[in-house]
């Protein structure tokens, strides 16, 4: 299950999934996606180790940038969301 976070001004969408136990670690997968005129820009990174294990399409090197630090400053909001079913939105 993704849960919706935010969209970003340029139309990325950022999602992420529940918290899954796994290796001995809570982890949370965050995937970054952007409409495109033939498709979709795609990333997806694994916290907490901040391991990229999907990056397609025409997403440049400073916005890996821009997400890993996004991702640091968001991390612990994104882990409560994850734990608790997602942003609940009123």
């Amino acid at each position: 299950m993704m849960y919706p976070y935010i969209t970003l001004g340029d139309g990325t969408e950022i999602v992420h999934s529940q918290v899954i136990h796994e290796d001995g670690l809570d982890k949370v997968f965050v995937h970054f996606e952007r409409p495109t005129e033939h498709g979709f820009d795609s990333a997806r990174c694994e916290l907490p180790t901040y391991t990229w294990t999907t990056w397609e399409g025409g997403f440049s090197d400073a916005e890996r940038l821009e997400f890993e630090e996004f991702l640091r400053s968001n991390a612990h909001l994104l882990y409560r969301y994850a734990a608790s079913g997602g942003l609940k939105v009123a």
